[in-house]
């Protein structure tokens, strides 16, 4: 509703099996709604809407409400501005602060938007066991837990197995405390006596200014250790990139050693030109420490923010702590709020075909969309594959990534016809941990991956590079890293941004074996695996490009603006122990 959605679950099923959807359009909804579909249906999706908003919405938008027409509703159901992230982010925190705090609409023991919530959580089951069909589509049963403290973000999207799920969604209304939801969660769903079973899973850790992966623990080392294995029992998967930009990594944070990475600049939420005054300088590093307000773009980065310097310090927790608590594989998703999911691809937001702006074009990302590599097409197929971590992540494409290690990988197995077949026979896939034996072995990996194939009147983009990162812990608080470009790095493609046409060389697909030429006796280590497609036109590139507006939007004139970058997918890690 906040970006005047009117979709109800059904509707975004509907979507993401390929059909059209009627969207309201954010800027000038006199125009009406128009309609969205993809081209290419998905194989299994998750409605996930906010538990603390889901009471609050129900009575607002209900006629029927007693509440309905008071002052708060009506400052809820107003359309929030979106000429400016700033002026966006100031309404929406004013819009939320209502929601959660307004006496007038949930009474003053909140048992009004307590009650309203039954409802639609309801609806949200009922439609997802409807759509749901085994090797088909599949649909998981979820919500939104959406603690923002203090500015920063700390969002978890939560995943049921099946169609036992607790009474209602957790609301951080309710229980505040990110690692009291993680124990509510377990307890009301994991360990009760039903065949509940449920997953947490960050998004935008990007903007959490150090807090959604804090290592700082209440309590004695043994309370320590029980916080962190609870995180690592609950949090198996985390999103490394979506709409609000990607989480991976970032240049010149504090005390991580290893060269400047010139893949880490992509899609950033933070830093973007677009977003005023703030800028890479400008912006303190948290360090050990932790700030506030990463949603308005403000306050200090952490390592801890992304999830390649987090892998790190996960390592570094384990042989302080004896548990890695962020122990995690990667996914994508959309996270738009219109009930669009994958709604991805960069040359249908030119401004015509989807008219609607994502916030703040010359910003904001079209978002990611999630990999399994699951047995079949199943609830509990595809949840035992996130459970461990068999996953993998993409900005949009639908690229598809594997990496499996061993102490010695035959290098003629990509050769071979049954190669996956050997791979899980005689290595270990992504998402695992690989134990050398050997004080003088070293691991090695079979990585794998397949351009997005496209469609007939719109092939997908060619590979560039294929890439292993490797990171791991020092001392004095030090954390390491280091890039690995395993094929492609001779290549050179292009775009012509004035007209988005690709000229150059690529892999359709690419199978290399490799092995680390510095692992050390001794050493713990994360490895993981990182595609990169040829040079494409960004959304603001075919936005700018589209000779059928009869306005271009004001970005277009700024040099500051991306228009054109390189798309990419990302597998989970391996832990090499």
């Amino acid at each position: 509703m906040l970006f005047g959605t009117t979709n109800r679950p059904d509707d975004a099923y509907a979507f993401a099996r390929g059909q059209s959807i009627a969207i309201q359009k954010v800027h000038d909804s006199s125009d009406g709604p128009f309609s969205a579909k993809i081209e290419r249906p998905l194989d299994f999706a998750a409605v996930t809407d906010h538990a603390e908003n889901i009471g609050t919405i129900s009575l607002c938008t209900d006629p029927e409400s007693a509440v309905y027409n008071i002052k708060d509703c009506q400052f809820v159901r107003k359309p929030l501005p979106t000429h400016s992230m700033a002026a966006f982010s100031s309404e929406l925190t004013k819009v939320f602060h209502t929601m959660y705090f307004s006496e007038n609409i949930c009474g003053k023991d909140r048992n009004a938007c307590k009650a309203a919530v039954y409802s639609p959580w309801q609806e949200i089951q009922q439609s997802a066991n409807d759509w749901n069909n085994a090797c088909d589509f599949t649909t998981f049963i979820g919500y939104e837990y959406s603690q923002t403290l203090q500015g920063s973000n700390l969002h978890h999207n939560v995943i049921f197995a099946n169609e036992k799920v607790t009474d209602v969604p957790i609301s951080s209304r309710d229980v505040p405390g990110v690692f009291d939801f993680y124990q509510q969660l377990k307890t009301d769903c994991n360990l009760s006596d039903t065949d509940c079973q449920a997953i947490a899973i960050p998004h935008n850790s990007n903007i959490s200014n150090g807090k959604m992966f804090t290592l700082n623990y209440p309590g004695d080392e043994k309370d320590q250790r029980r916080w962190a294995q609870l995180r690592a029992d609950m949090i198996p998967i985390v999103e490394s990139f979506q709409e609000k930009g990607n989480s991976e990594c970032r240049n010149g944070l504090w005390n991580v050693i290893g060269q400047t990475d010139e893949f880490c600049d992509f899609e950033k939420y933070r830093d973007w030109p677009a977003a005023g005054t703030h800028t890479l300088s400008s912006i303190e590093d948290c360090e050990l420490g932790t700030g506030n307000g990463g949603f308005q773009n403000k306050g200090c980065v952490s390592r801890l923010d992304y999830t390649r310097t987090a892998l790190a310090a996960g390592i570094s927790e384990r042989q302080s702590l004896g548990v890695n608590s962020l122990k995690f594989g990667f996914i994508g998703a959309t996270d738009n709020h219109y009930g669009t999911a994958a709604d991805v691809e960069e040359w249908i937001h030119d401004g015509k075909q989807r008219p609607f702006t994502l916030v703040e074009p010359g910003r904001m990302s079209t978002g990611g969309i999630a990999g399994v590599w699951a047995e079949e097409n199943t609830r509990k197929a595809l949840f035992s594959a996130m459970k461990k971590r068999e996953v993998f992540a993409t900005s949009g494409p639908r690229i598809k990534v594997r990496l499996f290690a061993a102490e010695n990988i035959d290098k003629k197995i990509c050769n071979q016809a049954n190669r996956i077949k050997t791979a899980y026979a005689k290595a270990v896939p992504m998402g695992s941990d690989l134990a050398i034996k050997s004080t003088s072995g070293s691991p090695s990996f079979l990585a794998i991956a397949h351009q997005d194939p496209g469609t007939i009147s719109r092939p997908g983009s060619l590979l560039q590079q294929l890439q292993i990162i490797k990171v791991w812990a020092g001392k004095n608080n030090q954390l390491h890293q280091k890039v690995f470009t395993i094929a492609g790095n001779h290549l050179k493609a292009e775009v012509d941004e004035t007209s988005c046409e690709q000229t150059g060389n690529g892999y359709a697909s690419i199978c290399q074996v490799w092995q680390d030429p510095n692992f050390l006796p001794g050493m713990e280590a994360a490895y993981y695996l990182r595609a990169i497609e040829n040079p494409s036109c960004r959304h603001t590139g075919y936005t700018c490009n589209n000779k059928e507006l009869k306005e271009k939007p004001t970005y277009c004139e700024s040099p500051a603006i991306t228009k054109v970058f390189q798309e990419r997918a990302w597998s989970s890690p391996i832990w090499v122990r």
